[in-house]
């Protein structure tokens, strides 16, 4: 029997919001929809989502703000971002808070189905994947890959689940190029201009999380990709 996944939409807007939960459920998908930032966490609290849909500009709390209190206390949850603010800043700013995807509005309600089932194909691939094992070791630092954890010296720092998918791919290849295309490819699954944007920030937050060993490092390789180096 095929999964029916749990949407989350978080949209003030009262026509588009409607528009939107009806074609979701047109496609088969279980809508929950939220015109109140404010309510959401609540909401969470009380119900478990697949993903999360999520407007930017909305009164009483923000989506960026939103995201925040969403990673903080959801850390593996994924969502992507809905909105009409375009500038290459609120792009690059919706990444850097762990957002999947960034869908500029007016959005075709088709487009936006299979962004979402795509999204929602890698991401339980990824969890259905086989893992050779659950805690691998990169120099000085465990990476509990399931639980999306590192650990270095007794300190816990939790990962999102795209730091996490980039980390995995980027061990799986240590001490090897890993071209823009491949990492986007199989992690982003579309390698445009924006998701490269994406992935160099994700490479900032593993640099910072992995700096207090010295013998790892992501080297950029200009042009072509990433090698994260372990002298052993």
């Amino acid at each position: 029997m095929e999964k029916t996944y749990k949407i989350l939409l978080v949209e003030d807007d009262e026509s588009l919001g409607y528009l939107l939960s009806e074609y979701l459920k047109m496609k088969q998908l279980q809508v929950e929809w939220a015109q109140d930032g404010s309510k959401v966490m609540e909401l969470m609290e009380q119900r478990l989502f697949d993903l999360i849909v999520l407007d930017v500009m909305m009164p009483h709390l923000d989506g960026f703000t939103l995201a925040r209190q969403i990673k903080d206390k959801h850390p593996n949850m994924p969502f992507i971002f809905l909105t009409a603010k375009s500038l290459k800043i609120d792009v690059l700013k919706g990444f850097s808070l762990g957002a999947l995807d960034y869908l500029k509005k007016p959005i075709d309600e088709e487009e936006l189905v299979a962004r979402i089932m795509a999204h929602l194909s890698r991401l339980e691939k990824t969890v259905a994947a086989p893992i050779e094992k659950e805690v691998i070791s990169i120099g000085s630092y465990s990476f509990d890959n399931r639980n999306h954890v590192l650990l270095h010296e007794g300190e816990s720092m939790r990962l999102t689940a795209r730091e996490t998918e980039l980390l995995k791919f980027l061990v799986q290849h240590k001490n090897n190029l890993c071209s823009h295309k491949d990492i986007l490819l199989s992690i982003w699954g579309n390698n445009d201009y924006f998701n490269r944007k994406s992935l160099n920030v994700f490479v900032t937050h593993l640099r910072k999380y992995l700096e207090k060993d010295p013998s790892i490092k992501i080297e950029n390789v200009h042009g072509r990709g990433f090698i994260l180096k372990v002298n052993q």
